[in-house]
Order: C-alpha cells, then sequence, then structure tokens
C-alpha cells in the first residue's frame, strides 16, 4: 500500500458501502456517479486491491473491501465524535456553531432567527454559510455544518438522514419606492397589474406560489428582474426598479433600511420557515434556542 491515504476518497468508498451502490452514494452526497465512480477507483488503485466484485447491476465487497469498512466504520465514527467534542463543552472557550442558510430568506430575518443562539449561548462561536439549498444539505450530510435555514423542508427527494423542525409561518408584505407608489392606481392588489417587480426565480417555493396567486387573483405584473438572492431584490427595489415582496416579519425592517413603503399585504401566500438538523428531538443548545424563539417570538405576524 502506498503512503498517504486520501480520507475524501475513503469517505466516498464507506458511503457506497452504506448505499449499496455508487448511484445512490451518489445522490447521497450530491455528485454524479461518474465523480464518484472515478474517486472509487482510484482510491483502488492506491491500494492496489479491488474493493467490490461488481456482481450484476450491484456491488460485493470483496474481502478486502470488508477490512477497510470496519476500518472507515471506526475512523468516522472517531471522526464524528472529534467533531461533537470539538463543538461541545468539554473544552475550554467557545465551540463553534455552524449554519447554512439558503439565499432566498432575507439576511435581516436570518439575524432575528439567529440571534438568540448567541445571546442565550454564551460558548457560542457563530459560523454562517449562504449558498443554494442543495449545496447546504450536501455539506449537512457531510456533517460540514450543524443546522440549516430553508423556507423549503427537508423531503424524500433528498436521500439525507435529517429531520425538518417547524419554525412558523408569515405572510408576505408588498414594498416599492415612494416614485413608484405615486404611480399606482386603483387598490391591492389589482394595481400590480403591469407594475414592474423584482421577484425570485422560478426554482423557489415562494415564487411558484406567488405566480399561482396572480392567477388566481387576475394579475400580470411586469418582471423586471429575477433574483436568487434576497439582498439583489431589495437593492434593485432600493433603486425604484420595481416592486418587491418578503416576509412580513421583517417589514419594518425592510422600510428603515431601504427607504421603501408598503403597499400591500397579503396571508393568502405564506412563507413557511425550517431549521433542518441531523437530530430528531433538539437536543444542541443553539438550535434549541433558535427554535424556541422563532416559535414563540418571531413568526406572530399572521
Amino acid at each position: 500500500m502506498n503512503d498517504g491515504l486520501n480520507y475524501k476518497h475513503l469517505h466516498y468508498f464507506w458511503v457506497i458501502a452504506k448505499e449499496g451502490s455508487i448511484a445512490k452514494a451518489a445522490q447521497y452526497l450530491h455528485i454524479t456517479p461518474q465523480t464518484i465512480s472515478g474517486q472509487l477507483a482510484l482510491l483502488e488503485g492506491r491500494l492496489n486491491q479491488p474493493l467490490f466484485d461488481r456482481v450484476g447491476r450491484g456491488l460485493q465487497l470483496t474481502e478486502t473491501g470488508r477490512l477497510v469498512l470496519r476500518y472507515a466504520d471506526d475512523i468516522f465514527s472517531l471522526g464524528k465524535e472529534l467533531s461533537d467534542v470539538l463543538r461541545g463543552n468539554g473544552i475550554q472557550g467557545n465551540s463553534e456553531f455552524i449554519v447554512g442558510v439558503a439565499s432566498t430568506i432575507p439576511k435581516t430575518l436570518i439575524w432575528k432567527i439567529l440571534e438568540p443562539a448567541l445571546s442565550r449561548c454564551d460558548d457560542i462561536s457563530l459560523t454562517c454559510k449562504e449558498g443554494p439549498i442543495d449545496a447546504i444539505l450536501a455539506e449537512l450530510a457531510m456533517q460540514e455544518v450543524d443546522m440549516v435555514i430553508s423556507d423549503t423542508p427537508l423531503s424524500s427527494a433528498y436521500s439525507i438522514k435529517a429531520y425538518n423542525h417547524f419554525l412558523g409561518e408569515c405572510g408576505l408584505s408588498f414594498f416599492a419606492v415612494p416614485e413608484l407608489v405615486s404611480q399606482l392606481k386603483g387598490d391591492f392588489p389589482h394595481f400590480l397589474n403591469n407594475t414592474p417587480m423584482l421577484l425570485p426565480t422560478g426554482q423557489y417555493a415562494i415564487r411558484q406560489h406567488f405566480d399561482q396567486w396572480c392567477i388566481q387573483h387576475n394579475l400580470s405584473p411586469v418582471i423586471k428582474g429575477q433574483f436568487d438572492d434576497s439582498a439583489l431584490i431589495k437593492s434593485f427595489g432600493h433603486a425604484g426598479l420595481g416592486a418587491f415582496f418578503m416576509p412580513t416579519a421583517v417589514e419594518k425592517e425592510v422600510c428603515e433600511s431601504f427607504g421603501v413603503e408598503i403597499i400591500g399585504r397579503t396571508t393568502e401566500i405564506k412563507q413557511r420557515f425550517y431549521a433542518i438538523s441531523s437530530q430528531r428531538k433538539v437536543t444542541h443548545p443553539a438550535i434549541s434556542a433558535v427554535c424556541d424563539s422563532a416559535r414563540d417570538e418571531i413568526f406572530n405576524c399572521g
């Protein structure tokens, strides 16, 4: 055996063995089957021995594969234990609390959701990552984050052993700069007809709900821009390029920070928020603080 075993390759092998196939392992890890097959081949080449026999369409561990799997079980079990210890209270200094956040959620709302983890847990050091939901769920699967904040619940489409913790829901508030407000005619929501709007892209559930709501009310706004990031929507809205909506829970902060006015509200569309973690029953003190505060204090706006 050559020196310098690549532990990422070993982890891919371990997931393949646990999932039973390259296809299922690729789905679990959110990478292509070709990539994971190539990484397995590199590991087998480094070990100079096959780890699986190809039996029909399936895989069967070789004798060497079974030996490597026993060591991999110990290695990754110890790795998780080390991670838990380093994030827990067994060492001096602050423990790291790593959170992944879906980029569609307003930054102000993320602050309101996560602030209790810092104020109620004195020994917590927060690391916050942002990105597409697929990417941050993959990090959760790899145990690289403790929790994910999303407005879409984890579904069976993701082969990830994790659990949804419902934080709450609220309706939507609609905003525009004063110059645009002065041009609106009629009542809400009918004045949205032919009004320029800035919207999330169609991949997000809240956009799909908005589109259905427009159909129900026979509304045809003019789409001036579509964005993956809520901060960009607000920035373009502040520049007067269109009306936009945000969760009602942060309407005050949006008006104060972006110089816009509320032009209407609806509870016919509700945006739901979830904390997703590997714990079915929340025991992590920071996650518990987040869940309790969100349910009791933040989402009371209807």
